[in-house]
């Protein structure tokens, strides 16, 4: 292992692995040289990566080692513990295995969410990481913003009096939702897993992770509704480069995917997954050969598209979850009901209303630049930030969450996918260990200023 300074490995380096990795060095842009304020900087020593292009661009752009570059996690593993820690971003069903496997080499984890795909795998992570020592976090990066710590702040010092609801909505996007979960990798359950678990356990985690108390009851209703078979437009084609149809269709992957070539953050995601080759004639051949380019209405897709979650906390308190795909691609939004106050935000900016005086307050709680998209790449970058730091310091909690916390977040997603299937409400048994209390807002963000 490196003598000095924190040391990753990779297993997994397509676009989540990849931009954890490069938030990793200690300056931006390379490796070495002096990390930024207060920051602690990482070398990226070890990758394993199963498509040969990806490997090869990930290991000449960190610099590793021949020897250091393998093709499956497992190779890695068996190289023995080359790193102080391990990022895995290995696709949804293969989560558990490498994460005991390098727990008990002694690796710190930072886990792509979700944790594992069943309750049994989860459980056995938890396990591997409790019986050596490791630290463990799993990516449930809404809990890493500025605006989530600005939330938590405002009703820990009672600006709110006590929260009794929360409306949460998280608005997936028409298009976004046709790529990754119409014709993308999430589109199936037996794939992956159901659209609550791969896409929404952020938002349930961050519900709990607000209200400061784990759910006692759940229901849930939802369904695949629209990108069904029988819904598809007289004279729409297999795919949507022979489609007559196409320049009525909203989710046209030819408009789609297309017009990314002009963009550059658009390039990076989400062409970067449909292909590799960045010209017309690359996505026109990707679109007539690949799955991004088949029609919504004849893919194979399983997942919901739209579903709800109804949450009861044993305080009495409640909280109404929304996803839809039906919707622009923008931040979340939520609004937060208290005795004394009401917060409505929308992922950037707060809106506090006091009941006794009546008025306003706003909280920035963004960057002038950031996206006003349903990405997060600032969150991302607190993360890794936050993982590092743990290393570094061996003080794990500078992340906002552990272990057992995240498996109390999935745990609520398995019961509300069983009060779905089953129409019924279901009690959730309460974990080992609470969550975090409200009054202990996360350390990687800064108080937001307030304006009239």
């Amino acid at each position: 292992m490196e003598a000095s300074g924190v040391t990753l490995a990779v297993a997994g380096a397509g676009i989540r692995g990849s931009t954890y990795a490069r938030r990793a060095p200690a300056a931006p842009g390379g490796v070495g040289g002096r990390p930024p304020s207060g920051r602690h900087g990482a070398r990226v020593v070890a990758v394993a990566e199963p498509d040969p292009v990806r490997r090869e661009r990930f290991a000449a752009e960190h610099g590793i080692p021949p020897e250091r570059v393998f093709a499956d996690w497992r190779d890695l593993a068996a190289a023995g513990r080359l790193a102080d820690g391990v990022i895995i971003a290995t696709p949804d069903a293969e989560h558990a295995e490498p994460a005991v496997r390098f727990a008990d080499l002694g690796y710190h984890i930072l886990l792509e969410k979700p944790m594992a795909t069943t309750e049994a795998d989860a459980v056995a992570i938890l396990a591997a990481v409790e019986r050596n020592g490791s630290t463990l976090a799993v990516c449930h990066v809404l809990r890493y913003t500025p605006y989530t710590a600005v939330i938590r702040e405002l009703i820990a010092a009672g600006r709110i009096g006590t929260p009794i609801s929360i409306q949460h909505l998280e608005p997936v996007g028409w298009w976004h939702h046709a790529h990754s979960y119409v014709r993308g990798n999430w589109r199936r359950e037996d794939e992956s897993g159901p659209m609550l678990m791969t896409k929404s356990c952020h938002d349930l985690d961050w519900i709990i992770h607000v209200m400061g108390e784990e759910p006692a009851r759940v229901s849930s209703f939802g369904r695949l509704s629209h990108f069904r078979p029988e819904n598809r437009p007289a004279g729409a084609a297999d795919r949507c480069l022979d489609c007559t149809v196409e320049t009525t269709c909203p989710y046209s992957a030819k408009r789609l995917y297309l017009s990314c070539l002009d963009d550059p953050d658009l390039r990076a995601w989400p062409l970067s997954v449909v292909t590799t080759d960045h010209t017309e004639a690359g996505v026109r051949t990707a679109l007539r050969e690949g799955p991004y380019g088949r029609c919504v209405y004849g893919s194979d897709n399983d997942v919901v598209d739209h579903q709800v979650v109804n949450l009861e906390f044993p305080s009495g308190a409640t909280a109404a979850f929304t996803m839809t795909a039906f919707s622009p691609y923008v931040q979340r939004q939520t609004r937060i009901f208290g005795t004394a106050g009401f917060i409505e935000g929308d992922g950037a900016r707060l809106t506090l209303r006091d009941f006794v005086t009546g008025e306003e307050e706003v909280f920035e709680t963004a960057d002038d630049h950031r996206s006003p998209d349903g990405r997060h790449d600032d969150a991302d970058d607190a993360l890794a930030d936050a993982f590092i730091a743990a290393i570094a310091t061996g003080d794990p909690s500078l992340l906002p969450s552990d272990a057992r916390e995240s498996l109390a977040a999935h745990r609520v997603v398995w019961a509300a996918e069983r009060a779905r299937h089953t129409g019924t409400v279901v009690d959730i048994t309460p974990s080992l260990t609470p969550a975090k209390s409200s009054a202990s807002p996360a350390p990687s963000a800064s108080p937001a200023k307030g304006t009239a």
